[in-house]
């Protein structure tokens, strides 16, 4: 496995990971949370309350020999065998025939079939030369006249059906060969995936926090394609290459053992070339993907936060590391392609000294009469056809490397014994559960981290029909219970009961249909609420229930979960979609439907791992009391960071570190005042009390509002695909008497954008516009292509006058060999022509195509970078689409570049010029000749389309059920949870299924052409010879006529044809061009590039909302907000609060203008802000998100990231980090400011970053500050630290914060409570809550005030 996949973070090793600053309390995600994540992505830490600045202030720099460690070294034999057994995959050692593991019979006889028909299409190619041989001899001898022209006619007719016999034979044997080889490899690929998929569906738990998910998506789609192409067309392929290599040698063995001995120094010639050549691009090319590779990377960590790169207008300089990335990959990338050119040149070149050595040595040979003329030429033709051919096969050969090397990672899964497999039939089945659920003894290390003891002895007992909670820091075991009682993991010592039956022993499969999980971060399936439901069923007696009979289930356990009311009011009810893992839904939403699907089946044992600290309070409350009552009579684990949830539970179990420090009920342990009321304390909010300090609360891993979640959701995918506005039609529209609301009205007179459609030579000039300054190498390059089409019609006239002066009779032998001297010197100065065309033809074009490649991306960075936010919220733009299209789309438009404008020059050169001396030479014949013309390039031309077809559709086919498998494989812990192994498999057979049938019916169709295209030469050879031979026989034309208009016609042809495969895909280009033109085009309707609108040098910050109405664009049927009015005086601290999707953040973002309101302004100063410079009216303000985004590179670039002076002193960084509390913590890293904070700042921990984030936002010092749930992320200790800096850093400047988190904006000047995208009360803490109106039921709902 490779070694980038066994470290749970990119930078940091695996051992070094527990300690790092991803780590401790200060995670971005409490660590208990993410059951539903693989533990090993941030490891748990026991939260050592009394030392919160020793734990917050560590960062670790990995030691470059803790590597080699074997992480398990310091466990005891037992532990670690039970560890290994659940992490370790078997080394599976393949050779290329195990690829034909899963095969049937049927596909083994079809294999066979293919191998012996590809082997003769392969051998009838070589027996072509027999016939040229032969007819150029019946010429020789009719010019010497040896024969009557009677008999002259009957030897060309049937050396003309011979070739027609061969046509025949050729197209029949290549069109069994290659639909046999592509079926058979299409049927054992899938069925390769199919076992793949049913051995990763059957692993444990373990086996996947050890592999990232993206892992297992690459196998599944990428690796399987891998063992398809080396299965499939590419085995007939080398098998015909290999014969036609054969074939050949042992034709010219028996006609002239001698001579091929001689022009056997072609192959080692060319096999020299070829491997010199191939080892130099290889090297090049890992140089040049490395930095392409580190370009991207930036590339992705930009594009994934956008709107903090908008917001601090860092989109320049960041755009400038890019670029010097790209600059080094340029470098890199010249160098492989002229390596590329230069091994071209050399194989031109070796090909016309092969003829020159051919016809010097065959003179020779035939003087002293070890020769005639037809064995000289069929040896000649022989070994060119064979080695050329053996050259083709090298590129096929890597396919088989890569299939094998990607056959012995699934094939190690494939024969991996899960030590929990849910599949097995083992085990025992118990006739009837009561539920009781107990623990002894029982100690537990995570497989992925196993320097951490999660739990140490564990004792517990839960009885049945009760409700049972656990709370502790993150970190101290609580996720890990549930875990272990789902049988996700073994521990290592200990064991669990369920009703006094030692759970190791009961069926895995049976023991899970007994458990519903919720999780934090529920999964739901991408198909319809119903089925999503339904999916809680199996495994149950109603799995195969009637319709009627499930939808009533169904529609019960929503009822129960409160989510029946929001199903029934969507268009499509319960046939609605959730998108791809629920993204359509919001948090709440999600989560109760996650509720219904676990209580559907009427479990008896309830797990909830935090099932409701991803929602506000509001949405907290409606599923609170679906879980009150879905627990109710059912054993029921609750896990909850916020203590007002579990209030009411029969036990309450306090954890620290993985121990038990107290339990009882929520009364008995508040009189205790120990451990709970501490926790209890640190949550409360002060209600009527104005404490004199705040007390901070504890992490609820808060979730983005749903109007934020939205836009997250829409930025990573999906947006509805409405259309997105004009900005022309911006209009601003007064309060109408109607009922329709403004925003509708707003949005009904905007118009669609649309995808221009741009003509070729719009997108040829836009293409040439980025190689303007490479004017002098196109030149050189263009005329060099012009030399290189050339030389066929030269060689032709060679190849003609050494035929013909091979032709004399032996009375005139010594002229014979003095001519034969000369064209073979001749052809010597052509090779070297010829080899210096081409180098320099490619030199130049590898040096503009690379500088085209890197300007383009370049700007097509900078131009995204360019866009609004809106264009980021669209399902087509998520960051992956934008990152690959970088790479991608930019490469292919190479493919218009002067590479390809050579290789047409190089065709028609050819082409125009092989036509024009055959017409002066012979037009007779030339016409003939040239009328096969098209046939010939047609054939040359599909050969290689249809090549690249195949392996495109084997590539697209399977791209919608391997993003099935992912889905499944990416929400692992559901699918065991729900035990949907089985119903996924099925599912995936039978996509796979309808595609194998599909795919079936292509491959015929496009095999007739492409073994076509292989037949066609010879019918084309086959005329030229019979009309030629005509024309000779009635002495119309001389043996040096015929041969000159043959060979330059036919062979020409011929040569243009193979040309296509250096030709770069042209579709593929002329697609590119015309996204980066529709990119460039792009003007956004709120541009950073623009430098309009008034000037704003100084504001004083004052801040108004005016009847502001918005709507996302990419979700225009949702309104936002809905009339909001607000203001905010200078220097004030303003809080938003209310519950989710009110448009708290909404209005944040509007602050920062990266959407204009559909109807109202904002206003700054007095003046609207779309009035404004854009880029002078964000430099006053700053923006600190929920999720700190920090890039790569070192503490104090990314301080610097948040200023544009250039002129800033080591004192204002220092002062801006000492305001933000983070100044002594970097002081005390060994580095310093210049540590790295690693891709994405992992090597961080979520306080640290939010901090550092903090500083770079002060560093500008912006007149106002905007706070977006800045601490949400982040535990108690963290949170006091960072809102401690929050306040230092709002001290004397307008501050606008939205906070879920009450007891953090007590202080605040103003509150105001959004309900519905309007502001439904303002005032002070204290106001608000005397008034004891919508604050008050939020704080309430918050607070933990022991009931009386």
């Amino acid at each position: 496995m490779d070694p980038a996949h066994e470290k749970p973070t990119g930078d940091v090793p695996a051992k070094e990971v527990s300690a790092a600053g991803l780590s401790h309390s200060g995670g971005a995600i409490p660590a208990e949370a993410t059951s539903s994540r693989p533990p090993s992505s941030n490891p748990e830490k026991p939260a050592d309350n009394s030392s919160i600045d020793k734990t917050e202030e560590k960062i670790n720099i990995p030691d470059a020999d803790d590597k080699q460690e074997d992480p398990l070294a310091h466990l005891p034999e037992n532990d670690k065998a039970i560890i290994k057994r659940q992490i370790d995959i078997p080394d599976v050692k393949v050779t290329f025939f195990n690829l034909y593991r899963f095969a049937s019979t049927l596909d083994l006889v079809l294999v066979f079939i293919g191998v012996v028909t590809n082997i003769i299409s392969g051998a009838i190619l070589p027996l072509m030369t027999i016939l040229f041989g032969s007819l150029a001899q019946v010429f020789q001898d009719f010019a010497l006249n040896k024969i009557s022209p009677n008999h002259m006619q009957s030897e060309i007719d049937r050396f003309t059906l011979y070739f027609v016999y061969l046509a025949i034979g050729e197209f029949v044997m290549c069109y069994v060969g290659t639909v046999t080889f592509i079926y058979t490899g299409e049927h054992v690929a899938q069925r390769i995936r199919e076992e793949y998929l049913r051995a990763i569906l059957r692993q444990n738990i373990g086996f996947f926090d050890k592999l990232g998910a993206g892992e297992i998506t690459t196998r599944i789609t990428a690796d399987t394609n891998l063992i398809q192409e080396g299965i499939s067309e590419k085995i007939g392929l080398t098998l015909a290459g290999l014969a036609t290599f054969f074939t050949a040698f042992i034709i010219g063995f028996i006609k002239s053992w001698k001579l091929t001995l001689i022009l056997c120094s072609t192959v080692v010639a060319i096999t020299l070339v070829m491997a010199t050549g191939s080892s130099f691009m290889i090297k090049f090319n890992k140089k040049s993907l490395n930095s392409y590779g580190e370009g991207g990377t930036v590339a992705e960590e930009v594009i994934s936060s956008i709107r903090n790169a908008t917001a601090f207008a860092t989109q320049d300089k960041l755009a400038h590391q890019y670029d010097a990335y790209l600059a080094v990959a340029q470098k890199w990338g010249t160098k492989v392609k002229m390596s590329i050119g230069v091994m071209v040149a050399g194989m031109m070149g070796i090909v016309y000294l092969t003829y020159g050595l051919a016809f010097w040595q065959g003179s020779r040979f035939m003087v002293n009469g070890e020769a005639n003329l037809s064995e000289i030429l069929t040896v000649l033709m022989a070994i060119m056809i064979g080695s050329f051919s053996l050259g083709g096969i090298a590129p096929h050969t890597q396919a088989f490397a890569t299939a094998v090397s990607a056959a012995a990672k699934i094939f190690s899964t494939i024969d991996r014994v899960s030590p929990l497999n849910p599949d097995s039939e083992e085990g025992e089945i118990l006739n009837k559960v009561e539920g009781t659920i107990e623990l002894k003894g029982i100690r537990h290390i995570y497989p992925s981290r196993p320097t951490v003891e999660v739990l140490k002895d564990m004792n517990l007992l839960v009885p049945a029909g009760k409700v049972t909670a656990l709370v502790g820091a993150s970190g101290s075991g609580k996720s890990t219970i549930v875990g272990l009682v789902e049988r996700f993991y073994e521990p290592l010592e200990g064991q669990l009961f369920l009703d006094g039956h030692d759970m190791s022993k009961l069926n895995l499969r049976w023991l899970r249909q007994q458990i519903s999980l919720v999780q934090q971060e529920p999964v739901l399936f991408g198909t319809t609420i119903y089925q999503n439901v339904c999916h809680g069923l199996i495994g149950t007696e109603y799995e195969n229930a009637t319709e009627d009979k499930k939808r009533e289930l169904v529609v019960n356990a929503c009822e129960m979960s409160n989510a029946d009311g929001f199903i029934q009011t969507l268009p499509e009810g319960y046939e609605t979609n959730v998108g791809e893992r629920g993204f359509l839904m919001s948090g709440g939403q999600k989560q109760r439907i996650a509720i219904a699907r676990a209580i559907v089946s009427n479990p008896k044992i309830l797990l909830l791992d935090e099932a409701t600290s991803a929602l506000d309070t509001r949405s907290e409350g409606v599923v609170q009391a679906a879980l009150d009552a879905a627990s109710k009579g059912r054993t029921t684990i609750v896990i909850a960071h916020r203590l007002s949830t579990i209030r009411n539970s029969d036990n309450i179990v306090v954890m620290s570190k993985g121990e038990i420090v107290e339990q009882g009920t929520h009364e008995q342990l508040l009189e205790k005042r120990s451990a709970y009321y501490e926790l209890v304390e640190a949550q409360r909010i002060s209600a009527e009390k104005d404490d004199k300090m705040a007390k901070e609360g504890i992490s609820d891993e808060s979730e983005p509002d749903d109007d934020e979640k939205l836009k997250l959701t829409v930025t990573r995918s999906h947006a509805s695909g409405k259309a997105p506005e004009d900005p022309e039609d911006r209009i601003k529209l007064s309060r109408t008497g109607t009922g329709v609301s403004k925003s509708s009205e707003a949005l009904a007179g905007r118009e669609a954008e649309m995808k221009q459609s741009y003509s070729l030579s719009t997108l040829i000039r836009l293409v040439a516009s980025f190689n303007k300054t490479e004017k002098i190498p196109m030149v050189i390059g263009l005329i060099a292509s012009v030399v290189c089409g050339a030389g066929y019609p030269v060689q032709a006239v060679f190849f003609a006058k050494s035929i013909v002066s091979l032709s004399k009779p032996p009375s005139e032998y010594d002229q014979l060999r003095k001519d034969a001297n000369f064209w073979s010197l001749m052809y010597l100065m052509l090779a070297i022509v010829i080899f210096i065309g081409y180098a320099s033809q490619g030199v130049s074009f590898a040096f503009c195509s690379e500088a085209l490649v890197r300007r383009v991306r370049d700007n097509a960075f900078r131009s995204m970078l360019r866009q609004d936010i809106e264009f980021f919220d669209r399902e087509e733009n998520s960051t992956g689409a934008l990152t690959t299209f970088l790479s991608t789309e930019t490469t292919h438009i190479a493919g218009m570049s002067g590479v390809t404008l050579g290789t047409i020059l190089i065709v028609t050169t050819t082409l125009a010029s092989s036509i024009i001396l055959g017409l002066v030479m012979g037009w007779k014949l030339a016409l003939v000749c040239t009328a096969t013309v098209p046939l010939m390039l047609a054939a040359g031309f599909w050969r290689f389309y249809i090549l690249a077809q195949f392996q495109q559709r084997a590539k697209s086919a399977y791209e919608k059920s391997g993003g099935y498998a992912c889905e499944a494989t990416a929400a692992i812990r559901t699918v065991a949870s729900l035990t949907r192994e089985r119903d996924v498999w099925a599912t995936y057979h039978t996509q796979l299924e309808e595609q194998g049938r599909k795919s079936l019916f292509s491959v015929l169709r496009t095999s007739s052409l492409y073994s076509l295209s292989q037949s066609l030469m010879f019918l084309c050879m086959a005329l030229g010879f019979w009309y030629g031979g005509t024309l000779i026989r009635t002495n119309e034309y001389d043996m040096q006529k015929f041969f000159i208009v043959f060979a330059a016609i036919i062979f020409g042809a011929q040569s243009a044809g193979t040309i296509f495969s250096f030709a770069p895909d042209m579709g593929k280009a002329k697609h590119a061009a015309r996204e980066l033109k529709n990119l460039f085009d792009r003007k956004p309707e709120i541009d950073t590039w623009s430098i309009d609108g008034e000037s704003c040098p100084s504001i004083t910050g004052s801040l108004e909302f005016r009847d502001v109405h918005f709507r996302y664009p990419t979700r225009p049927e949702q309104p936002v907000l809905r009339g909001l009015d607000l203001t905010v005086k200078p220097g004030q601290y303003v809080a938003l609060v209310g519950a989710s999707g009110c448009g708290k953040s909404t209005t944040i973002s509007l602050i920062e203008r990266f959407y204009n309101p559909l109807v109202g302004g904002v206003f700054v100063d007095g003046r609207e802000i779309s009035t404004l410079n854009l880029n002078e009216y964000r430099s006053h303000l700053a923006l600190v998100s929920q999720e700190p985004t920090l890039y790569q590179g070192t503490i104090r670039d990314n301080i610097l990231l948040g200023c544009d002076n250039p002129n800033i002193t080591d004192a204002d960084i220092t002062a801006a980090c000492t305001a933000a509390n983070i100044h002594d913590f970097i002081l005390s890293l060994p580095e310093g400011f210049n540590t790295l904070c690693g891709s994405k700042g992992t090597l961080l921990s979520g306080g640290q970053k939010q901090r550092i984030a903090i500083a770079r936002a002060l560093i500008r010092n912006p007149k106002i500050l905007l706070l977006d749930e800045a601490t949400s992320a982040l535990d108690s200790e963290s949170e006091k630290v960072v809102q401690a800096a929050l306040d230092k850093a709002a001290k004397g400047r307008t501050t606008v914060a939205v906070a879920h988190r009450l007891s953090t904006i007590q202080k605040a000047d103003v509150i105001y409570v959004f309900h519905n995208g309007r502001v439904v009360e303002s005032g002070t803490h204290r106001e608000l809550m005397a008034r004891k109106g919508r604050y008050w039921e939020l704080v309430e709902l918050q607070s933990l005030e022991k009931r009386q």
